[in-house]
């Protein structure tokens, strides 16, 4: 038989240890070492066990916890330790023999027991350590989301982005200490929530309302919400290439001449466990990826300054290749070359020059040669007429 985890993440709610179950008061009597944040030790009573607190950055507790290995140790955490908590990141350094862990009731579920609202159609976000902008995608009149913040001060805060948002009729149910002694919920409105007054730990409901833009579901959000200099791939084309591309769960992307970033961040967007890599040559462009996918949201889009094929090696391969710029043959080679065999890869052409190279590497390896011709309509003196934009040749190929 193996031997038990030595290590134990611990979920522990506002009532200490009168919320706990006898199996987890069991583990904490047995520990020799007790380790979490401040408020987490002082929910529990003084044991003979070593209490160690979980120091800031959360990363650099990792080291002083595998000094532990082999005693009996337990991690406090809040509620559910894997529902945006420490379990996760846990689980990723520990072999999984080394632990085991005794879950707690999550603040999402004690704060959609007060609201009345069902867990399964409200959105849940962990904003404790992650920006505000993560919202931004999903803010919409009707949405219903509880969100965990890093304290009480962050209540205001989000008020403000809410009203720059535009979302500035959002009613917000305000409610700390959620389980405990110390609980307190206040429906607020906005302007009520920016003159603060909120303790730590905190959580929010938000009932979304305003006259702020959603943005639809389907590929092809709109131009105006990316900050570009014209070089963008317009609406049409960018959802016809987000099809082709195929994202699928998992996948990381390269976006080779990102431009705007429209690409990738519109990539991201598809699904939370999809990564990207945007590789620009031109600086001010590639500030301009960060601020887009920063204002988007979209954190796990890593913007690298570089000329392909140069500034690719080294990186983790991709699943997905994207070229929308600095397409040439000496790229395309690189490609075919160092990527792995079953690697997705599109790439758009709009001048002969590039229509012609990717006529001749269809002719080689094959894959799927697509003309893109769009239209708009415009003015022409007094009627209208067809305005026709560049013809997009496009060309997908599993490599």
């Amino acid at each position: 038989m193996s031997e038990a985890p030595w290590l134990t993440v611990l979920g522990l709610g506002e009532d200490g240890l009168d919320g706990l179950p006898p199996a987890s008061r069991q583990v904490l009597e047995r520990a020799e070492i007790i380790m979490g944040p401040p408020r987490h030790l002082s929910l529990v009573p003084e044991t003979s066990a070593q209490r160690v607190e979980w120091p800031v950055p959360f990363a650099d507790g990792l080291p002083i916890l595998t000094g532990f290995r082999g005693r009996p140790t337990v991690v406090l955490a809040s509620g559910d330790p894997f529902w945006f908590g420490a379990g996760s990141v846990i689980a990723r350094n520990f072999e999984a023999g080394e632990w085991a862990a005794l879950p707690g009731q999550s603040t999402f579920s004690l704060a959609a027991a007060r609201l009345g609202w069902p867990l399964e159609s409200t959105l849940t976000f962990g904003l404790h350590a992650a920006p505000l902008t993560r919202l931004r995608p999903h803010l919409a009149v009707g949405l219903h989301a509880i969100l965990l913040l890093r304290n009480g001060a962050a209540v205001a805060e989000l008020a403000t982005y809410l009203t720059e948002t535009g979302f500035a009729d959002t009613r917000l149910h305000v409610m700390e200490a959620l389980g405990g002694p110390r609980e307190r919920s206040r429906s607020v409105s906005l302007t009520e929530a920016l003159l603060g007054g909120f303790d730590h730990p905190v959580c929010v409901g938000l009932e979304v309302a305003g006259a702020g833009s959603a943005f639809h579901k389907a590929s092809g959000k709109p131009d105006e919400i990316f900050e570009t200099d014209g070089q963008i791939t317009k609406r049409p084309v960018r959802a016809l290439t987000l099809s082709a591309l195929a994202p699928q769960r998992g996948d990381h992307l390269w976006d080779i001449g990102g431009g705007t970033g429209s690409i990738s961040i519109e990539w991201l967007m598809c699904d939370p466990t999809l990564t990207a890599t945007s590789i620009e040559p031109r600086e001010d462009r590639a500030e301009r990826i960060r601020r887009n996918a920063d204002a988007l949201g979209q954190d796990r889009l890593n913007v690298i300054h570089g000329t392909a094929p140069d500034a690719l090696s080294g990186l983790p391969f991709p699943d997905v290749v994207f070229i929308g710029g600095g397409l040439s043959a000496n790229l395309l080679a690189w490609l075919r070359d160092a990527l792995p065999t079953g690697t997705r890869l599109v790439a758009n052409a709009v001048t002969l020059e590039s229509e012609a190279l990717l006529a001749q590497w269809h002719n080689e390896l094959g894959g799927d040669l697509l003309r893109i011709e769009l239209a708009h309509a415009s003015a022409l003196g007094p009627r209208r007429g067809w305005k026709s934009a560049y013809p997009v040749v496009q060309w997908s190929v599993t490599l």
